[in-house]
């Protein structure tokens, strides 16, 4: 029986240079025109999506919302009050220190009559002065502090931990709830804070500035330093300070942002 006789293949023509260079452009173009018709599909999809319903948060397209309530789920999972932000030497410390806005710290305050309001969760009312927060042993803390336009600056700051103040003033069942919230005495300013943020080691009741007393466009005579936090979540000027279990009312997530609005 005769063998099949077998034709000799044709080497395999290689490629010039220019012909592999417009074989990548055209692999490149259409991966781009793929990925970029997906983009903007997606990025439609989302534009055309429902508002979500006016409440504790505004503004956004319902998707992005519930997207963002499972990105804080997430962090708040893996959050840890032995993760500390990164501090710096006090001479590194910026001098003119950026002021942003002045939203429900503008108003006129007599600073003598000036007290914090606590209002616990069970009804019971308290009141502070500054003498009485400045009694307690202060904390200093030299951070890059975050906004959420994209700048950040090494800041100063010195009062007492908020975790110190609740263990002073016997408030520690009130640790036990889900949510802070914080508002100006004029009420024009206000946020909701997660309970294990507000009571991380680094969370100042704040009261100096660059080692002198807070000026009054950063909040005299009290404020809040949250460094796990962007800039929006640093409430000047506090007035009240409320314990609960359901979301406090926050300014900028009526707006649209994000709640949790972590680092």
């Amino acid at each position: 029986m005769k063998k099949p006789v077998q034709k000799n293949k044709k080497p395999k023509k290689e490629l010039t240079i220019d012909q592999k260079i417009n074989r990548r452009n055209f692999i490149s173009f259409t991966t781009f025109a793929v990925l970029g018709g997906a983009a903007f599909g997606g990025w439609r999809w989302l534009y055309n999506s429902p508002l979500e319903t006016p409440g504790i948060t505004a503004g956004t397209r319902a998707p992005l919302r519930r997207a963002l309530n499972k990105t804080e789920l997430a962090f708040r999972r893996i959050f840890s009050n032995n993760n500390l932000v990164k501090t710096y030497p006090k001479s590194m410390a910026a001098k003119n220190v950026r002021h942003n806005t002045d939203i429900g710290s503008d108003s006129k305050i007599d600073m003598d009559a000036w007290r914090l309001n606590v209002n616990k969760s069970t009804g019971e009312k308290l009141q502070f002065t500054i003498d009485q927060i400045k009694s307690l042993p202060k904390t200093e803390l030299v951070f890059s502090f975050k906004c959420v336009e994209g700048w950040d600056q090494i800041q100063y700051w010195g009062g007492v931990k908020f975790i110190d103040f609740i263990n002073h003033f016997g408030l520690q069942d009130q640790t036990q709830l889900g949510y802070v919230g914080m508002e100006t005495p004029d009420k024009g300013y206000y946020v909701g804070l997660d309970m294990s943020s507000a009571i991380h080691p680094q969370t100042l009741l704040a009261y100096e500035l660059n080692a002198e007393p807070i000026p009054f466009k950063h909040g005299q005579p009290l404020r809040l330093i949250i460094p796990v936090k962007y800039g929006i979540k640093n409430l000047k000027r506090i007035g009240t300070i409320n314990f609960s279990n359901q979301r406090p009312r926050d300014y900028w997530a009526e707006e649209g942002y994000d709640y949790y609005s972590g680092l």
